[in-house]
């Protein structure tokens, strides 16, 4: 009897080598975490272990030419990851809506969640030290299982590396393992939409 996948979730995993562009960002998301007062007490009141530019800076590819460069680059990742999931666009590009820096420090973890209003997610890694913690993913049809035994594959781990680009569409419930690293793991995400 022939089966066949329905729905199938995609992740793009991806990579910019650029290293001058990764000591940049690497070096201005660390400046961001000393100068961004706003960022700042935003992590502290919401238990974030670190820094997040989250809820604080909307602007960071105007406000840092290495933001800009990593935006360029990312528009390519995101448009070939569209057009792998064969988004209907009407002829238009998807944009970028958002993009916020993360640094956090060891034991730090984000739960479960997912990015509303956008249609395609992302993080882009610029420094991962040894036991950062991985990106876990969840079926999305798990909500919906009900009395169905859980599978191997209910949730999957990304490891990533330095200059790891993950994009995901956004409805894809996920979270950021705890990291047992000494360092802080630096990443960038972003949404467009």
């Amino acid at each position: 009897m022939p089966v066949r996948a329905l729905f199938p979730t995609l992740f793009y995993e991806g990579q910019i080598d650029d290293d001058a562009l990764i000591a940049e960002l690497e070096q201005s998301a660390l400046q961001l975490a000393q100068d961004d007062r706003a960022g700042r007490a935003w992590s502290r009141a919401n238990g974030y272990r670190g820094y997040t530019s989250y809820a604080s800076l909307n602007d960071l590819p105007a406000r840092d030419p290495a933001f800009a460069t990593l935006k360029r680059k990312l528009d390519r990742h995101v448009a070939a990851f569209a057009e792998e999931l064969q988004l209907d666009l009407g002829g238009r590009r998807l944009r970028l809506d958002s993009l916020w820096v993360n640094v956090m420090q060891r034991h730090a973890t984000h739960s479960g969640h997912i990015h509303p209003h956008s249609a395609i997610s992302g993080t882009f890694y610029v420094a991962v030290p040894p036991g950062s913690g991985a990106l876990k993913l969840e079926d999305p049809r798990l909500p919906l299982l009900m009395a169905a035994p859980l599978r191997p594959d209910t949730f999957v781990y990304a490891e990533p590396a330095q200059g790891s680009v993950f994009l995901w569409e956004s409805w894809l419930r996920h979270e950021v393992m705890p990291s047992d690293a000494k360092e802080p793991r630096i990443s960038i995400s972003f949404n467009y939409s």
